[in-house]
């Protein structure tokens, strides 16, 4: 073996450090951010300042054994569970519906209990559906060059959709329909055919809204969150409190005032309202900036790929990263109507922690292979 191969081989190895640094960088602050958000709810709630901050912690640490598990595996072997992944995200999605088994929050069946255990199965379901379009397109890249070819994948993806919409839960619905649009658009599908797929997708988001009145009530309050401020536009008001309390440089870590039980799911869907209160305008930027890296790193990451399998894997996995990042930012600063979407790596819910850190885990699998001769 030449030198410079010898040295391209050993790099290999290594993977992308860079990003893995940057992943669990940002799960641990995560966990501190949590901590703060949390403390004064929890302490009045379960009488247990920690209680959130513990579930955290213990997400991280079996997010790291999740990621170190998949991250030495050869990734092109699990082109071969595509199809069960997706069969497996249905058949969670749909257990959520079982009495008994689908636990009720706020209205809402998103969770599977199993004893003092919660599994979200959407959240699953994402990289599930990743699993199923990265090997579909592998298989026969010849499929994406027809909207007939593509068909497969927009059912997945609307089966997927469907039952997370029963729940109800739109904001994740969203994220999912955005990332099947994301994914045929980067398997390189007809200019026509992507069309043909986003002018109906388009036309069908006001018709889901007007469906249920609730999403009415909240895109009233998205509209002019002042005219119910003890309602529904109560959420998004206290959101905004806490932007404009941060001003610049924040008001301190562990000082933020509206998570005194002012806004609602301070250490979950709006952590980032918290963060910005806490660490200013500056500390959002930053946390941006770190999460905007690993989104880089990661595309860099799919492109460098040798196959056509891994490309679709990782652009999948960091494209459901990015999107759900994105929506999150936009809910919290008041762009978008309030709806339910956690900020990936960083908020409270340790079914999206694990399974976020052991997708990245496969992404930093891709690197590890990308150049070994």
């Amino acid at each position: 073996m030449r030198r410079s191969d010898a040295t391209r081989n050993r790099v290999a190895e290594a993977g992308d450090l860079w990003f893995l640094g940057a992943v669990i960088l940002l799960a641990g602050l995560g966990v501190v951010f949590v901590y703060s958000a949390s403390s004064y709810n929890a302490e009045v709630q379960y009488g247990d300042a920690l209680y959130f901050f513990r579930k955290q912690l213990v997400g991280l640490v079996l997010g790291l054994v999740a990621m170190a598990g998949i991250a030495f595996l050869d990734y092109r072997k699990l082109a071969k569970l595509g199809l069960p992944a997706l069969i497996l995200s249905l058949a969670l999605l749909a257990l959520v519906f079982l009495p008994g088994l689908g636990k009720t929050s706020y209205g809402a069946t998103r969770w599977i209990a199993l004893g003092p255990v919660t599994i979200q199965p959407s959240e699953i379901a994402k990289y599930g559906f990743v699993l199923f379009t990265a090997r579909y397109f592998a298989k026969e890249p010849a499929r994406m060059r027809t909207l007939v070819g593509v068909l497969p994948v927009l059912g997945a993806g609307a089966a997927i959709c469907v039952l997370i919409m029963l729940e109800p839960n739109m904001s994740v619905t969203m994220c999912v329909g955005a990332i099947m649009i994301g994914m045929i658009f980067l398997a390189g599908v007809s200019k026509k055919a992507l069309a043909a797929i986003c002018v109906p997708v388009i036309f069908l988001v006001p018709v889901l809204i007007v469906m249920e009145p609730y999403r009415l009530q909240r895109l009233s309050a998205f509209v002019n969150p002042w005219a119910s401020p003890k309602e529904e536009g109560y959420q998004l008001i206290q959101s905004l409190y806490a932007l404009a309390n941060g001003r610049f440089f924040g008001t301190g870590l562990f000082r933020s005032r509206q998570k005194y039980r002012f806004l609602p799911f301070s250490e979950s869907d709006f952590i980032l309202a918290v963060i910005a209160e806490e660490t200013g305008y500056f500390g959002v930027i930053l946390l941006f900036a770190l999460i905007g890296f690993i989104i880089w790193r990661g595309f860099r990451i799919a492109n460098r790929c040798d196959n056509f399998y891994g490309y679709m894997l990782a652009s999948g996995i960091v494209l459901a990263f990015a999107v759900q990042s994105a929506l999150n930012a936009l809910v919290v600063s008041g762009c978008i109507p309030p709806t339910g979407l956690p900020l990936p790596l960083v908020s409270a819910g340790n079914t999206s922690l694990i399974v976020t850190m052991a997708g990245m885990g496969l992404v930093y699998n891709v690197s590890r292979h990308n150049g070994r001769k």
